[in-house]
C-alpha cells in the first residue's frame, strides 16, 4: 500500500504556486520590453535620420545643388551625430570615409526612405545599419541624400539597458518573495490564535470560540460553535434522560416491592398479573427514556388513552400509598385518544400523581378534560401546599423545597419538558383546600408536531 504523502504546508502551497508564477511574469515582461525597446528605438531613430535628411535638402537647394558650397565636414557631424553621404553627378560627399564602403551602394538603389543593411562583412565598416534615402531633383541635377546610424552602437546601448532590466527584475522578485513570505505569515496569524483557543477550549478555560478571524475563516469558527452547541445538547440530553429513567421506574419499582414486602397478603394470580403489567410498564418506561435519548421531540402519528392510562397510574399508586385515596374525575370515553405519545402521557400522569401522592394527606384527585380543543389535565393534593413565593421555583430540574421526603427534585422538571414539547405549558397554583395545584393544557391539534 502506497504511504500517504505529507501534506504540503500552506507556507509551501503559496511559495511553490506563486513564486514560480512570478519568476515566468517577470520572464514575458523582460522578453516584451526587449521587444518593445528595439521597436522604439529603430522608430525613434527613423524619425531623427528623416528629419536630419529634411535639414540636408533644405541646406542643398539653399546652394541650388552646389555641393561643394555646403559646410560639411566637422560641421555636420558635430549637428548631426550621423554618418550622411551626398551624391550628384560631379561631386561625391561621405562622412566618416570608412562608411564609404556600406553607403556608396545605396546611391544606386531606387528604394526611398528606411533602410536596413544587415550583416555586412566590410573590414573597418559597421556591420549593421539603418539609413533612410531621398532622392530629389535641384533644378537639372539629380542628388541623393543618405543619413545612416550603426545599429550596433544602439544595439550594446539596449543590451546594457536590458541587462539592469533583468537585474532589477531579479531584486523585484527577490522582494516578492519577501512580500509574499510576510504576506503569508501575517494571513496565518489568526490561525495561531485559533489554536491558542481551541487550547483553552480543551483546557476548559473557555466554552466557546470566540476570538476575531477573518471573514474566510468565520464559517469555520461558526461551525465549530455550532458543533460545541450540538455536544452540548447531547450531553444534556443523555443526563436528562439518565434522570428521567431513574426517575421513571423508581416508582413502578416502589409498587411491586410494596406487594412483595406485604407479608399478610397472598399473591393471587390476579395480583400475580398486575405485578407482571407493571413490569412491563417498567420495560416500556426503559425504552422511552432510550428513544427519547435519540430522537429530539415527540413522534408524529402517536396517541394514547388517558382515561386507561389513568386508571392504571390510579390503581398502581393506591398500592404504592394504600392510606392515601386516589380519584378519577373525567367525562372523556374510556377510548378516547389525545394526540400523545402513551410513555409521555405515563410520565406526566404519573410524576404529578405520584408527587401530589407524597404530599397529600388523605386525597389525590386527577382531572381530565378538554377545553377549547386543548387537553387539560389537574392534578389536585389536600397537603400542606407551596408558599405562594416559592412557586416559581418549582418544576426546575434539580431543586427540591423540602430534603426531607425522599425524591430527586426531577418530577415537576420531566413534566415540564414533556409538556414544552407538546406545545403546552404547566401551571401550578393553590388548591381549594390549601394543597398544590398543578394545570397542564397542551393543544391537540399541535401536540405532536413541536420540536
Amino acid at each position: 500500500m502506497k504511504p500517504a504523502s505529507k501534506p504540503a504546508s500552506v507556507r509551501t502551497t503559496l511559495l511553490t504556486l506563486l513564486l514560480p508564477s512570478g519568476i515566468v511574469l517577470m520572464a514575458i515582461a523582460w522578453i516584451v520590453h526587449g521587444l518593445l525597446l528595439d521597436r522604439m528605438s529603430r522608430g525613434f531613430v527613423e524619425s531623427r535620420l528623416h528629419d536630419e535628411v529634411a535639414f540636408l535638402e533644405l541646406q542643398v537647394r539653399q546652394s541650388e545643388g552646389q555641393l561643394e558650397q555646403l559646410q560639411t565636414g566637422d560641421y555636420f557631424e558635430k549637428v548631426f551625430h550621423h554618418a550622411f553621404a551626398l551624391n550628384s553627378p560631379t561631386e561625391t560627399t561621405i562622412s566618416p570615409d570608412f562608411w564609404a564602403p556600406v553607403l556608396s551602394p545605396l546611391f544606386s538603389t531606387d528604394q526611398q526612405g528606411a533602410i536596413r543593411v544587415r550583416d555586412s562583412s566590410i573590414p573597418g565598416a559597421p556591420s549593421d545599419i539603418l539609413a533612410y534615402r531621398r532622392e530629389l531633383d535641384v533644378g537639372a541635377v539629380p542628388i541623393v541624400i543618405i543619413v545612416a546610424e550603426d545599429m550596433d552602437v544602439l544595439r550594446a546601448s539596449q543590451a546594457e539597458l536590458h541587462v539592469w532590466t533583468a537585474i532589477v527584475s531579479t531584486l523585484l522578485i527577490l522582494l516578492l518573495v519577501a512580500v509574499i513570505w510576510v504576506g503569508i505569515a501575517l494571513a496565518l496569524r489568526p490561525v495561531a490564535s485559533l489554536q491558542a483557543a481551541l487550547k483553552s477550549l480543551q483546557e476548559g478555560s473557555i466554552s466557546r470560540i470566540s476570538v476575531r478571524t477573518p471573514e474566510e475563516f468565520r464559517p469555520l469558527v461558526k461551525q465549530l460553535n455550532q458543533l460545541l452547541d450540538s455536544l452540548d445538547q447531547r450531553l444534556e440530553r443523555s443526563r436528562n434522560a439518565l434522570g428521567n429513567l431513574s426517575h421513571s421506574v423508581k416508582t413502578p419499582i416502589a409498587a411491586v416491592r410494596q406487594i412483595l414486602e406485604d407479608n399478610g397478603r397472598a399473591i393471587d394470580p390476579a395480583l400475580r398479573a398486575e405485578m407482571a403489567n407493571r413490569l412491563i410498564d417498567i420495560d416500556k418506561q426503559l425504552e422511552a427514556e432510550m428513544r427519547r435519548s435519540r430522537f429530539a421531540g415527540p413522534q408524529v402519528g402517536k396517541s394514547a388513552e388517558p382515561v386507561k392510562q389513568a386508571r392504571d397510574l390510579l390503581w398502581m399508586l393506591g398500592r404504592l400509598y394504600p392510606e392515601k385515596s386516589f380519584e378519577l374525575t373525567t367525562e372523556l370515553a374510556d377510548d378516547h385518544r389525545w394526540p400523545v405519545e402513551q410513555h409521555d402521557l405515563n410520565e406526566i400522569l404519573g410524576n404529578l400523581l405520584d408527587n401530589a401522592g407524597k404530599w397529600a394527606q388523605e386525597c389525590v384527585e386527577l382531572q381530565l378534560a378538554e377545553q377549547d380543543n386543548d387537553a387539560v389535565i389537574a392534578v389536585v393534593d389536600d397537603g400542606p401546599g407551596v408558599p405562594e413565593q416559592q412557586l416559581s421555583s418549582l418544576g426546575t430540574r434539580g431543586v427540591r423545597l423540602d430534603e426531607q421526603t425522599p425524591g430527586h427534585g426531577l418530577g415537576l422538571a420531566i413534566v415540564r419538558e414533556i409538556t414544552h414539547r407538546y406545545g403546552g405549558h404547566l401551571k401550578l397554583g393553590s388548591g381549594p383546600t390549601g394543597g398544590l395545584t398543578a394545570h397542564i393544557h397542551f393543544p391537540k391539534s399541535d401536540a405532536g408536531n413541536t420540536d
